[in-house]
Formats: structure tokens, sequence, C-alpha cells
């Protein structure tokens, strides 16, 4: 007798809105304490005594923001949970909670739901938030998920966008560029397989690339490395839609100027190899590429001995006068305005 290998394919029509609800949730445990009550009301209790509240939230349209040709629903669901939980670590706050809506079309069957919601699961618990509400609904056009992400912090921790000085350091975290290379990697080996459908693709030179695309993680460390260093950021910003765009922000919040020093720049080396294959520029990409999900902030140049030489760290620049403008100082020491060429949401 021959095996049925074929995929279970359970309509999401049999469950229903509120039956798909309870079965896609009834997992997720509760272990934040500002959390009285999750799912299962008509909204969610929380209680955060003394603290202040933060609040995020982001949508993600297929077609626009992913593309499921080559992004696993298990890598989505947990993409999904770290673009929101990034924003609450860019106030400095600690993530509590998040509530998840999807619109979703009748090609998906309930086992994919699964699959997305397993990758949601093991955000939450990796991050340490509940997931305490959502909405599920039916889509026309595929699948789109908007998640809201809460946390909480004391007044005197929260880092606004706006606090950054003249005279301030710009730092980054980790490296940059590899998410935005990632993506090209799996943009052309899409094409090839839609040329030839058996070919297999070779993607061990790409490693490190693909999963800071597809599986990329939120900085919730750098709170506690900062307070340890004692130090408190006078600004900060996530970097999802590309260095440029987001020291820009700074600038224009803060009302200052930045130089932006191109040797400074923190890159992998698989991604200076990957750039040279496709033959593109690293520093364009570097500082415009967006999706890495790493922290831009800036600190009172008094903190310099705090932070030098932490590998968690790099030291890219430094706040101008706004009269100066916004410059990146190349390695040849030649000054070239700054424009923001990064990810805009909103563009064609």
């Amino acid at each position: 007798m021959i095996e049925d290998k074929t995929p279970q394919r359970t309509s999401i029509a049999q469950l229903g809105e509120f039956g798909l609800i309870d079965h896609l949730t009834k997992n997720f445990e509760i272990t934040q304490p500002s959390t009285l009550k999750g799912i299962g009301d008509d909204a969610a209790v929380l209680d955060f005594k003394e603290k202040k509240v933060i609040v995020s939230t982001d949508l993600l349209i297929e077609g626009v923001h992913f593309d499921l040709a080559y992004m696993p629903l298990k890598h989505l669901g947990y993409k999904a949970v770290v673009v929101n939980v990034s924003d609450i670590c860019a106030m400095n706050a600690r993530p509590t909670q998040i509530t998840v809506s999807i619109a979703v079309s009748n090609r998906f069957p309930l086992e994919a739901l699964e699959e997305l919601y397993e990758g949601i699961a093991h955000a939450a618990q990796e991050y340490k938030v509940d997931v305490i509400g959502g909405d599920t609904t039916s889509s026309q056009k595929g699948l789109i998920i908007s998640i809201t992400a809460l946390g909480e912090a004391e007044e005197d921790e929260i880092v606004y966008r706006n606090g950054a000085k003249k005279t301030d350091l710009l730092i980054v975290t980790g490296d940059i560029g590899a998410a935005y290379m990632g993506l090209q990697v799996l943009e052309r080996e899409k094409q090839v397989f839609q040329v030839n459908p058996n070919s297999q693709p070779d993607l061990d030179a790409y490693t490190y690339l693909i999963e800071r695309q597809l599986k990329p993680e939120a900085r919730k460390d750098v709170r506690t490395l900062l307070h340890a260093l004692e130090i408190k950021p006078t600004a900060m910003i996530d970097i999802s839609d590309g260095l440029s765009s987001e020291i820009m922000h700074l600038c224009k919040q803060s009302g200052v100027g930045c130089n932006l020093y191109e040797d400074k720049l923190p890159i992998d080396p698989q991604f200076i190899n990957v750039c040279e294959e496709f033959n593109i520029d690293s520093t364009t990409v570097a500082i415009n590429g967006g999706e890495d999900y790493e922290l831009l902030f800036t600190i009172a140049m008094d903190d310099f001995e705090k932070i030098k030489g932490n590998p968690n760290f790099s030291i890219i620049g430094h706040m101008t006068q706004e009269s100066e403008g916004i410059h990146l100082i190349t390695r040849a020491n030649t000054k070239i305005p700054l424009k923001a060429r990064g990810w805009d949401a909103i563009s064609e």
C-alpha cells in the first residue's frame, strides 16, 4: 500500500472565527505580572502600577513586506513579533505584551496558520511577552498581519528621538546591511527557481545574510547592557528603515546635524563578499538597506570612556550643529550630504 504524503489541509471555515481563535491561542501562557486577563474576554486587562506604558504597532502585508515564495510561515510569525518588540526596545523599555490580528484568504488552510502561530509563540517565549488578544478576519488578497506591542519602563528610563545634543556621539549596535543582501540572494534564487523548478540552490555561503532577513532578532539586551555601563542614551531609534533614514529622523527631531564616518560602519565579512558578487557598493547598502532591527542611539561625549571598545557597540559618528547639515565622511575624507534612501512604506 502506497502511503499518502499529501499534506493535510483543514479549511478554516470549518472552525469559524471563534473556533479558529481558540484553536490558535489555546497554548499561550501568561507569564507577565502586569497581565491580569489575557485572551478570552472582550478585552485584556493590564496593571502596570507606577510604570509608564509604551505602545507600538506594525502592519505586515503579503506582497509588500514579505513574499511567501521564500519566507516560511513559522519564520514570518517570529519576525512579525520581532519588528514590534524592536520598537519597544528603541524606547529603552521592556516589552511585556502583544496582540495579534490577521486577515487571511481561503487559500490558507488551518495547518498554514498553525505554522504561523508556532513562530509567534516561539518569539513570545523568546522575548517573554504575553499574547493577550487580537482578531481574525477574511482577506481578498492573501495574508495581512497586524501586531501591537506593549512595554513598560520607569519614566526616567524612557528614551525618545528628540534628545540628541550637538556634541553627542552616534552609536549603532551589531552590524548593518546584511538583511538587505539576504533579501537580494533570496530574490535571485526565486527567479532561478521560476526559470528552472528543478534547480537546487546552494545557500551555504549566504547563511548569515539569509538569517538576518528571515529570522531577525530585536535587541532586547541593549537596555541591560547600557544599564550595566551606567549609560542612558540621549536619543534612540531602531534602524528598520535604513541607517540614513533613521539618522535623519534623529537629527530632525533633535534639531541637530551629524557627521557619519564611512570607515566606522560595522559590516560583516560575508556581507562584503556578497556585495562584491552582486557588484553593489557595500557602503550604499549598509546605510540604506534597512530591516536590520539594530538600535541607533546618541550618548553624551562624557560617556565615551564607558563605551569605547565594547564589542556590542560601534561609534559611527557624532552630532553637530543643525546648520552644519547631515553628512557622510568617506574613507577619502570627502564630505557628502546624506540622503534618506531607505525603506518608505508609502512609496511605490
